[in-house]
């Protein structure tokens, strides 16, 4: 499974050619791949070239489309919060679910807690398909419904299929809300002082992002780590240590790890003689 914001990785633009790109090597042998993502065309195009993709759409982004519409439309509000609502129940359930949820089991052998659950999140999703279905079919004879109305409702069934995959996929998430809020320190940098003023200084921006998001990956301390790092450079003359090994997280003994996953301890300075405790 993966969660993806695939075009910031060292990307200079949201082509469709660049999730295709990156999973373009993967095993022929395996039978599916899940991708969490948004509503990106990108993404459908991926899905449509790649047939082992299988799109797993974002219910916070169609939560964001009815939350939009209830404060910019009034009269519609109640009719958008109603459906607001219906997503916070299948939110609801899905957590409960995966309380029981033991990853090592299958469907079919999971507590009784869990079918109970599981059965639960089926029957309230297969509604919800059920009303927007029959919202749109009557629709196309009544017109009762407002554009905005239509529209939001014609992405949740153009969409559906994909915003389902969680259901018979306990492992899925419901959101893609992980890759977002890891994308969220270059996304403010972007917003704060307008990216980097030249090429060189974006790559070693990115290969940054990247670098400490391993460590922390890694549950490393990223200060404690940085610190020993630049040290070692400075033992060395200036230079790269010659053995990177006790800094690259897959190749630390499991007492480095231990000891890089607390805080830098704190540099004490001897005090100044003038500053010592004088004898009596």
């Amino acid at each position: 499974m993966s969660s993806c914001n695939l075009w910031v990785i060292g990307r200079p633009s949201r082509s469709g050619d660049i999730p295709i790109k990156y999973f373009s090597g993967l095993d022929k042998h395996l039978k599916q791949v899940i991708v969490v993502c948004d509503r990106y065309k990108g993404y459908i195009r991926l899905a449509r070239e790649i047939p082992q993709i299988i799109l797993a759409f974002c219910w916070a982004h169609v939560r964001r489309d009815f939350l939009d519409a209830a404060r910019s439309y009034p009269k519609l509000e109640a009719w958008m919060l109603d459906w607001v609502e219906l997503i916070a129940e299948l939110y609801h359930l899905n957590k409960q679910r995966l309380k029981e949820w033991d990853e090592t089991k299958s469907l079919e052998t999971q507590n009784q807690d869990f079918k109970q659950h599981h059965q639960a999140l089926a029957q309230a999703s297969q509604k919800m398909k059920e009303r927007y279905a029959h919202l749109l079919e009557a629709e196309k004879e009544n017109k009762n419904l407002e554009r905005i109305q239509c529209k939001i409702l014609n992405s949740l069934n153009n969409h559906g299929k994909g915003l389902m995959v969680f259901v018979a996929n306990p492992q899925v998430p419901m959101d893609n809300n992980i890759a977002e809020r890891r994308m969220r320190n270059p996304g403010m940098g972007r917003k704060n002082y307008y990216g980097s003023g030249s090429q060189w200084s974006a790559r070693l921006a990115a290969m940054m992002f990247s670098l400490f998001q391993t460590i922390l990956l890694w549950g490393l301390n990223p200060h404690h780590w940085l610190h020993d790092y630049l040290d070692a450079c400075a033992n060395n003359g200036g230079q790269p240590p010659s053995d990177i090994r006790p800094f690259i997280p897959w190749m630390m003994s499991e007492s480095r790890k231990q000891q890089l996953s607390k805080p830098l301890p704190e540099l004490t300075a001897t005090p100044l003689e003038s500053e010592q405790p004088q004898s009596p």
